[in-house]
């Protein structure tokens, strides 16, 4: 009977010890990972807290210390992952100071794109910290980019009251001014960054913007190239810049901006990336080469099916992989093509073909009936042939255009072809005059029937 209650003493002793001893070991062993992330070996460090974890999964400290370790190898999603755990149990105090945490927490939701947790957390850090300047600015960029310019308007200005030297606040809040419309007080707050900061580089991306508006677009260029230097702006500038150049219908120089920028995005995972995919898919739409457009539209569509008019435009191309027609029609050179319309005119519409003119839209060709034996005279019923292939649908101005170069050639009616569409303005403006809108089925019959 004393045996067995020294066994069980005994055992309960070596229990005791064993509790005691995890205990003292356990923070002994977690006070190691600042240091062994000090020097860089995240392996240990991980490897260290995942076991503390695997014994402790409510040790917070641990998962906070693991966080961190993933952070150090951009493991982004991971870390994620970890300070969520923490933000959602942990009992902030002596082992993890709040403001620090929620410093680095709002920082990885900012990276990880993660607008709405990131908003709550610098909210918060704005009462935890209410002297700190940069605290306000970040809220008041998630308000900006949520299109609440009203609420990021008020934060900015806080920003820039706690810290008169805040030259990104000063170019965020002239943005905004000039969003509203506000351009004397715009211009200043600019001019107030950029003197304040000469280079804080972003501070010219806003003053692009602000050219580029305002239709200066040699000023919106010069602007876009300084902005090019901050790293964080530079994709968004290129694609700026470009978009300058396409406003401007220098299309070569805007295909090698937007190259540019996607070349940028190693990852193919900015969601900047999208927007120079759609715009160098409209330049190189515009200078013909479709192929090349399609190819982009595609690439946009498999991450993100829903943007812009990607579906529609691949949709509406469609066609030109089984109709060798239409794709000559929309690709071939200015010659090539001033020859396919008037083929199409003699042969698909029978009409004897008098003049044909290349415009920057297309081609544009005088005629008459072929049956008419009188084409010869004095007299002749002209008519007027317009075939588009420009990208964009045919807008209204363009018929009355139409019908005032009639008048000048005497011609009895217009058909105005389009391989894209035409504006519903157009359409209404067209009824009951002499100008026949004919769309992309109909050209596509008349181009098959011209090429056999």
């Amino acid at each position: 009977m004393i045996f067995v209650l020294i066994t069980i003493f005994a055992v309960v002793v070596l229990v005791l010890i064993f509790f005691i001893f995890k205990g003292f070991l356990s923070p002994k062993r977690l006070e190691a990972v600042p240091r062994l992330l000090k020097q860089g070996k995240t392996t240990n460090a991980i490897k260290l807290t995942k076991q503390i974890i695997s014994k402790d999964p409510k040790n917070y400290l641990a998962h906070y210390y693991l966080g961190k370790a993933y952070l150090k190898e951009n493991r982004t999603e991971l870390a994620v992952m970890e300070y969520k755990t923490v933000n959602d149990n942990a009992l902030f105090g002596d082992s993890i100071d709040e403001l620090t945490f929620r410093t680095e927490y709002s920082q990885i939701l900012l990276k990880y794109n993660n607008q709405n947790e990131a908003l709550k957390n610098y909210l918060l850090l704005t009462k935890l910290d209410p002297r700190n300047a940069e605290n306000f600015y970040q809220v008041g960029r998630l308000y900006e980019m949520q299109n609440r310019y009203d609420i990021a308007l008020g934060f900015m200005k806080k920003c820039a009251m706690l810290d008169k030297k805040h030259a990104k606040a000063h170019a965020e809040i002239g943005l905004m001014l000039y969003r509203a419309k506000n351009f004397n007080d715009a211009k200043k707050e600019i001019d107030t960054a950029i003197r304040l900061s000469p280079e804080t580089y972003s501070s010219y991306y806003y003053l692009g913007k602000i050219y580029k508006d305002a239709k200066d677009l040699p000023g919106a260029i010069k602007a876009f190239e300084k902005a090019q230097r901050d790293q964080e702006y530079k994709q968004k500038a290129i694609i700026e810049h470009g978009s300058c150049y396409m406003m401007a219908g220098r299309l070569d120089n805007a295909i090698v901006d937007f190259l540019r920028a996607i070349e940028l995005d190693k990852t193919n995972t900015q969601s900047e990336t999208l927007y120079a995919r759609y715009f160098l898919a409209s330049c190189y739409e515009k200078s013909r080469k479709i192929d090349k457009a399609i190819e982009q539209w595609e690439s946009i569509y498999k991450k993100n099916k829903g943007f812009r008019d990607v579906a529609a435009k691949i949709s509406e191309y469609k066609d030109l992989q089984s109709n060798d027609y239409l794709k000559d029609y929309l690709t071939c050179s200015n010659d090539e093509f001033a020859e396919i319309c008037k083929n199409a005119t003699i042969k698909g519409l029978g009409f004897q073909v008098l003049s044909c003119d290349l415009k920057k839209w297309g081609c544009q060709i005088t005629c008459v009936n072929k049956s008419d034996e009188s084409w010869m005279a004095v007299r002749k019923q002209v008519m007027m042939i317009r075939f588009y292939r420009d990208p964009e649908p045919v807008p209204e101005q363009e018929i009355h255009n139409c019908l005032d170069e009639m008048k000048t050639l005497n011609s009895v009616k217009a058909y105005m072809f389009s391989s894209s569409d035409y504006h519903s303005a157009a359409k209404r403006f067209a009824e009951n005059r002499p100008v026949e809108l004919i769309e992309k089925a109909k050209l596509e019959a008349l181009l098959a029937k011209a090429g056999k």
